[in-house]
């Protein structure tokens, strides 16, 4: 018997979005189509419609984020629906209440969707297990395993600029071990069906065996770079190392920090993406973040359209035949 993903309803339709991993390229291409719909919203006049008009979207924010939290919050007030965001420092769980106590608490409410954001990996699958059946949730980053509206953000802008997925080549850099980020883009980048995907940084950097994942591994980076068509560059994440893992920023700075000079291995049209936030001068130079090449600031107006798409999904407020996986 095959056991059926949690994300998905009986129909095959989506009802959680906590992971790219487990669903079908199909599903992802829907979610991509979706939010291209959802793109020109923001030009218009009133920059709303009335999908989820009466739902109410609880932002259950375990751990800080303003980019990610924002973006949500606009998402799901484009769609017209009412939306909560929980302080989670002041709440009763910071006085000891459980986080099922605190689930329990919104239901009563009636709410409809949680988005959450947590430290510890696989919360939102736990809260997603835990919940009312009428209640759906959105996985905002948790711990180290996934961000998955992050990364189809990112295959929306890849998408938008490079059209076809088929003939790319993307080369991931820096921070691969500690980056959920990471995680999800070479799920989604594999599901979609690049040419190639390559993972670049030093060794202490790199998770073990993560060439199973279907990617490349590089240590030296202009190798890793070379004839790559897209280029993502995460940030050092320093709160989740332990132990000394780089000598220092500056040298980091000096292998694997990209510059036009490093750049210029990729091809001469190779875009330039980070999810964000950006160190510069430790994993990007600003020449390079603010460069012609750059598609950063397109990649957090996109993560609008492409979360209206998610919410719209899981909500079930598309009409038939939209988001559901083939």
């Amino acid at each position: 018997m095959i056991q059926r993903n949690m994300q998905l309803d009986e129909q095959g339709r989506l009802r959680h979005f906590l992971s790219i991993e487990g669903l079908k390229r199909a599903l992802l291409v829907e979610i991509l189509d979706l939010a291209e719909s959802f793109a020109g919203v923001t030009e218009q006049t009133v920059k709303k419609v009335p999908l989820l008009r009466g739902k109410t979207i609880v932002n259950l924010f375990f751990e800080s984020s303003t980019r990610t939290r924002t973006t949500f919050e606009l998402a799901a007030k484009r769609l017209s629906a009412d939306v909560l965001n929980l302080n989670i420092t002041a709440s009763a769980t910071a006085k000891g209440e459980t986080l099922l106590d605190t689930l329990r608490n919104l239901e009563a409410m009636h709410c409809d969707m949680f988005v959450v954001r947590h430290a510890e990996s696989g919360a939102a699958h736990f809260i997603a297990a835990n919940v009312a059946p009428h209640v759906h949730v959105v996985n905002a980053g948790d711990g180290r395993h996934a961000h998955p509206t992050q990364a189809m953000l990112d295959m929306f802008t890849i998408r938008r600029v490079k059209g076809e997925f088929a003939p790319l080549t993307v080369a991931i850099v820096g921070d691969i071990l500690h980056s959920r980020v990471a995680r999800s883009q070479i799920h989604a980048l594999t599901t979609l069906g690049v040419n190639e995907v390559r993972v670049i940084g030093p060794k202490t950097l790199i998770p073990t065996a993560v060439e199973t994942l279907g990617v490349h591994v590089f240590h030296d980076l202009r190798a890793g770079l070379k004839g790559a068509d897209v280029v993502i560059a995460l940030r050092l994440q320093n709160e989740r190392m332990q132990g000394a893992l780089l000598p220092s920023e500056h040298e980091y700075f000096q292998l694997y920090g990209l510059t036009e000079d490093k750049l210029a291995a990729a091809k001469p049209d190779a875009i330039v993406m980070h999810p964000g936030p950006i160190n510069r001068g430790v994993e990007i130079a600003s020449s390079v973040a603010d460069g012609p090449q750059s598609v950063i600031l397109q990649q957090v107006t996109h993560g609008i359209a492409v979360r209206m798409a998610v919410m719209a999904m899981a909500m079930g407020t598309v009409p038939l035949g939209e988001g559901k996986a083939a």
